[in-house]
């Protein structure tokens, strides 16, 4: 099953993971030397620390790399508004609680990454799955634990 990215999260994972290697392991790398030089390595806690730095910076970009390579672009510019589709912006009414709420119905790894005036949600996701096709004016159901959610779909953006 391919895994899907809007063009706006690929940019942002890109740049992201830029930053992490142009931008902090340099710096981090340099800490590591200049923590270094300053002696006995066993009670170095400036190089101990500066090197998980590192590992966690080493860590996150090989998941970047390995998760871009998987992932494919979805121009949603093209997608047809008539229903619930990859990224989309849906206004839902939560029927029980009557909120509205605007949702971007994402990729997994885009969840956590700012969204222009919307709530990410992941295609994944219970929510994300059961309101995907739902058109205009459709009614959905999320199953939860604590109780089946009801919602309205608003508009489709």
């Amino acid at each position: 099953m391919a895994e899907y990215i809007t063009t706006d999260g690929m940019k942002q994972l890109k740049r992201r993971m830029n930053y992490l290697a142009l931008e902090e392991r340099p710096v981090v790398v340099q800490q590591v030397v200049t923590a270094r030089d300053h002696g006995d390595l066993k009670e170095n806690a400036e190089y101990h620390a500066a090197r998980e730095r590192q590992r966690r910076i080493d860590n996150e970009l090989s998941h970047l790399q390995r998760r871009l390579a998987k992932l494919q672009v979805v121009d949603t510019a093209t997608i047809p508004k008539d229903a619930v589709r990859f990224g989309a912006f849906v206004t839902v009414h939560e029927m029980d609680k009557d909120i509205e709420t605007v949702y971007r119905l994402v990729g997994v790894d885009e969840v956590d990454l700012p969204q222009e005036n919307a709530l990410a949600v992941s295609i994944a996701s219970p929510i994300g799955k059961a309101m995907l096709g739902a058109k205009k004016g459709e009614l959905f159901v999320v199953k939860a634990p604590a109780g089946d959610r009801k919602f309205k779909v608003i508009n489709i953006e």
